[in-house]
């Protein structure tokens, strides 16, 4: 009979995630992971096996709490149009707060793994899909509703609100300024039509 595990797993990925976002991945050892995730090396590889195992570990883990939590929470709650503009002003101001400027897990992966490694640079794809079709189907559903009226595609409009995205990510990383992350926002948001209150005056 297998012993039980004497970790918590979702503390121990926790920890993960906060080693890997710090230094990325290349930077963090096997043993600055084991020691911020309070194991020994032999635990950490019996767990989750290699550094790379634990990585993809650690980025699911970390999708899990943000972006898809983010998708699930606001698509289930908001109008469309409402649900876009409150997923990248969330975005925004994640950013905004983040002192230490470590960005998104998920951006910085397809930056610095995904051009070396083919496994992670579908893994990294397969995110960003399920990003843009969020907002192809909240597009969609405005535009359905009567609230949208562009003469863009919904495909295009998608993948703009996508590269939005990336854009004010990688930006908050050098310029976490309120007005330059703001001010690509609002044209981007502009294109969707007016916010409801707007509508209404």
């Amino acid at each position: 009979m297998a012993r039980p595990r004497q970790f918590d797993e979702a503390v121990a990925l926790d920890a993960a995630v906060r080693c890997f976002w710090a230094r990325g991945y290349e930077a963090t050892s096997v043993r600055e992971l084991a020691a911020g995730m309070g194991m020994t090396g032999a635990s950490l590889y019996n767990a989750f096996g290699d550094k790379r195992a634990l990585y993809r570990r650690a980025l699911d883990h970390y999708l899990d709490a943000s972006v898809r939590d983010r998708i699930a929470r606001l698509e289930g709650s908001l109008p469309p149009r409402e649900a876009i503009a409150a997923f990248l002003h969330e975005v925004l101001e994640r950013s905004l707060s983040d002192r230490r400027r470590r960005g998104c897990l998920l951006v910085n992966s397809a930056l610095e793994v995904g051009p070396h490694d083919p496994g992670f640079r579908r893994v990294v794809a397969h995110e960003l899909t399920q990003i843009e079709a969020f907002f192809l189907r909240c597009v969609e559903a405005a535009r359905a509703s009567g609230a949208l009226h562009s003469d863009q595609t919904s495909e295009d409009l998608a993948r703009l609100l996508l590269g939005v995205l990336l854009g004010l990510r990688v930006l908050a990383r050098t310029r976490p300024r309120r007005e330059l992350l703001e001010g690509l926002l609002r044209p981007a948001l502009a294109m969707l039509g007016p916010a409801p209150s707007a509508r209404r005056h």
